[in-house]
């Protein structure tokens, strides 16, 4: 998901209300026809059927975002696995193997996902109606998918353990966090995955910078999540980490903080794109349109994403993508080296 070419996702504008009150008086034709449309529009156009939904979206997150589009469409009937991105991304491989990719719409970290997928062919080519609001660096020309929201991960820290909040990612590497680092495992998280692509092809990062965390004896852990959860309970002080989780779990009350470290940070924007041979385009494509909508962006950002469509503004407590320094790298280069590098960081931390 780079910025340098460079959450998410529900409650839909609210429909007519129309009076029932038996001592009103009766519509007129006009009104009877609006109310009429509006009736259908509450439908969905006609729009119905079943829908795969695939995503590594946190499971309260995705039952938000379906709620919300059934409001709009609710005749069709979503069916979520949700999972780390490598794991979906590891289901799809196995079910295309089998003869039949069951998915229909995917939703997962990041675009070097979407373009090892591109890649097999097995993505197919919309360009919603929504894209003319999105930006077009965080778009794939061929329209196989569209970034749908800001990630970025930063530094992550418990402070009431760390009173002297770092400014740079060599917080993880120093002396004070020596056994009180964390991180996301790139075997299971697509996010972390792409953070060790763009690292390790990055001035003053590189290999060297993760042997600088396994000296320090950071833990890496299946996902953000379990991440997130390690820092604001106190087993650890020191995080990489995706920055909404941070966000969302200081405004409970936790204590937690989050830093857009000054070297910068690397960001995903979430993808959302329909698998060829889809077994319902129509539901298909309308969950792609509600996702970028104005609506949904907006929900998104409820939700505690910074929104990737212009005009709608960051959630309380994140930053907007103009407001921090963003580090990227090519993505042909990150998706022709992303099984390497899960290698190699295997080969270092043993996972």
């Amino acid at each position: 998901m780079l910025l340098k070419k460079g959450s998410m996702l529900m409650s839909v504008a609210a429909l007519l209300l129309f009076s029932g009150c038996g001592t009103s008086p009766q519509p007129s034709g006009a009104q009877t026809a609006q109310s009429a449309g509006s009736k259908q529009e509450a439908a969905g156009s006609g729009v119905s059927g079943k829908l795969a939904f695939y995503t590594s979206q946190p499971e309260e997150d995705v039952t938000k975002l379906v709620a919300a589009f059934n409001k709009k469409y609710p005749d069709v009937k979503v069916d979520s696995f949700r999972s780390g991105t490598e794991e979906v991304t590891a289901k799809i491989q196995a079910e295309n193997q089998a003869g039949k990719v069951q998915a229909d719409v995917l939703l997962l970290a990041d675009a070097v996902t979407f373009e090892g997928l591109k890649k097999q062919n097995l993505l197919a080519a919309y360009k919603s109606p929504e894209l003319s609001k999105i930006p077009k660096e965080l778009v794939d020309p061929d329209g196989m998918y569209s970034g749908t929201k800001v990630m970025a991960t930063v530094l992550a820290i418990n402070t009431q353990k760390v009173k002297t909040p770092p400014t740079s990612w060599k917080a993880l590497v120093s002396a004070e966090s020596k056994d009180a680092g964390i991180m996301p495992s790139p075997l299971y998280s697509g996010a972390a995955a792409y953070n060790v692509g763009v690292l390790t092809r990055t001035d003053g990062f590189g290999w060297d910078y993760f042997k600088g965390l396994k000296a320090n004896n950071t833990s890496v852990v299946k996902g953000n999540g379990a991440v997130l959860n390690a820092v604001a309970g106190g087993e650890k002080s020191y995080s990489m980490v995706v920055d909404y989780l941070v966000a969302r779990e200081k405004a409970k009350g936790s204590p937690v903080d989050l830093i857009y470290p000054s070297e910068g940070v690397p960001v995903i924007t979430e993808p959302i794109g329909i698998m060829k041979n889809s077994a319902n385009e129509t539901a298909a494509k309308a969950f792609v349109d509600f996702v970028l909508s104005e609506d949904g962006q907006k929900v998104a950002s409820d939700i505690g994403y910074t929104p990737i469509r212009e005009g709608v503004p960051a959630p309380k407590g994140l930053k907007s993508i103009s407001e921090f320094k963003v580090i990227s790298s090519d993505i042909a280069k990150l998706t022709e080296a992303r099984d390497e590098d899960k290698k190699q960081f295997t080969q270092l931390f043993g996972q």
